[in-house]
């Protein structure tokens, strides 16, 4: 795999979603939780794709329970609470885990694409990959970086 349109992974309505249609954008992609205390970076994260999507960038959020069991909902659960509660207009997907013997490949390559600084694991709910219109990745962004603060970095992209 050498970019992270090779990767695919299943939307929260279930269907099979070839990242590569994703090529040529700039991606924010980020484990979410609806029971975090980080949760409320979903205002933030749909800023970000309602100021920037139509210049070719899109946040893709990935809902995981690794972190204290903060995303315990089901697919439709998630996708009402993200609706309700955040109006959320980007693509979230199917709960993964992020670390471990079942991490979903695509974090799989991006904790080997970027480390972090305790290493490549991932350390809570909403920590954030900065992808280049390439599917280089090009950041790796602590969960207490708020989407806000992102700004310059994804400007320097588009």
């Amino acid at each position: 795999m050498t970019s992270i349109y090779d990767f695919s992974a299943k939307s929260l309505a279930g269907d099979d979603t070839a990242l590569k249609q994703f090529a040529g954008k700039v991606l924010l992609v980020v484990n979410t939780a609806s029971a975090c205390g980080f949760t409320p970076q979903y205002k933030g994260l749909e800023a970000l794709q309602l100021k920037y999507g139509s210049r070719g960038f899109s946040v893709l959020g990935f809902p995981c329970n690794q972190f204290g069991r903060q995303e315990p909902g089901s697919a439709a659960e998630i996708g009402e609470f993200c609706e309700s509660n955040y109006a959320i207009s980007f693509p979230m997907f199917e709960k993964i885990d992020v670390n471990g013997g079942n991490a979903h490949p695509l974090y799989q390559y991006l904790r080997r694409e970027k480390s972090g600084l305790l290493g490549s694991s991932i350390k809570w709910n909403f920590t954030k990959f900065l992808v280049d219109r390439s599917g280089k990745v090009v950041g790796r962004y602590a969960p207490t970086t708020t989407p806000e603060q992102l700004t310059k970095d994804i400007e320097a992209l588009l």
